[in-house]
């Protein structure tokens, strides 16, 4: 299984957009300053995901959402499926 993820920062009022195999191991990743746009803070929470049999769909999902460059795209996507 792959998702793609949508994870927020309180701190900066930001939102990443992201894709992997592991979601619980890649939150940490950004937690932990493994990721070079998420360093900057460490109140990386959850907020939205997706699941995919294939890495292929996956980074499309991540792209067709970067794509859109939308905060309120984003916010509404959190909001129609919350999952905290």
């Amino acid at each position: 299984m792959f998702y793609t993820y949508i994870i927020y920062s309180k701190t900066i009022d930001k939102f990443y957009v992201g894709s992997c195999q592991d979601i619980q191991a890649r939150l940490q990743d950004h937690l932990n300053s493994r990721s070079k746009y998420t360093k900057q803070t460490k109140d990386w929470v959850l907020k939205y995901s997706e699941n995919f049999q294939s890495r292929a769909e996956a980074v499309r999902r991540e792209l067709e959402i970067k794509k859109k460059k939308s905060r309120k795209h984003i916010e509404y996507l959190i909001l129609s499926n919350s999952i905290t």
